[in-house]
Parts: C-alpha cells; sequence; structure tokens
C-alpha cells in the first residue's frame, strides 16, 4: 500500500485576511462615549483578540465578510462589515448602543 502525504492548502479567508488589524469603534451616540482602539488577530479565517481589556471573536469569510462578537466585562457587541485588502469597515450594535468601526492591517 503506497501513501501519500499531501499538504493542506489554506483557505482563501486566511491567506487574504490573515495578521494583525487595529479596529478603530465609532459610536453614533455621544451617551455611549468617544468611541475606542482595539487590536485583534486573524488566523485561517478567525477571529482572535490579542489580550487588553476586550475580547474579540469570529469569522472572516472567503469573500472578506466578517462577523464579530466583542466583550468586555458584562458589556457585549456584535459587528458586521467587509474587509478588502489592508482595510475594512462596518456596523456594530449592542444592547443600548450602536456605531461604525473602521479596521487597518498593522
Amino acid at each position: 500500500m503506497l501513501c501519500l502525504a499531501l499538504p493542506l492548502a489554506r483557505p482563501a479567508a486566511a491567506a487574504g485576511f490573515d495578521g494583525e488589524w487595529s479596529v478603530h469603534i465609532a459610536s453614533s451616540s455621544s451617551s455611549c462615549g468617544d468611541g475606542a482602539t482595539a487590536s485583534f488577530g486573524i488566523s485561517n479565517g478567525r477571529v482572535a483578540s490579542n489580550g487588553g481589556m476586550m475580547t474579540a471573536s469570529g469569522h472572516v469569510a472567503d469573500s472578506g465578510s466578517i462577523s464579530v462578537t466583542l466583550a468586555s466585562g458584562i458589556k457585549h457587541a456584535t459587528g458586521f462589515g467587509h474587509l478588502s485588502g489592508a482595510s475594512g469597515s462596518g456596523t456594530w450594535h449592542g444592547a443600548i448602543c450602536s456605531g461604525t468601526w473602521t479596521a487597518e492591517r498593522i
């Protein structure tokens, strides 16, 4: 019996979006704060936070569509949007506040 070992191909999402990202989160209401900046990583299409007071988890599709859940203590928010090359943007919403986000690969 002959067995061949073939390397597994990386998904297109991983190849296009892997790396460290800086995200600026803006609120549509001044009562929700002035916004925040956070960083997270993408590896093989999976979003994960890189420490700090906010955690992130989510998924990036081959097309660049992204969905992310952010948590900081008891506060949670969900974001959706699109990544293209080294930047991206979208919207987010939490229990009380909502707004937009922009991202850049760092």
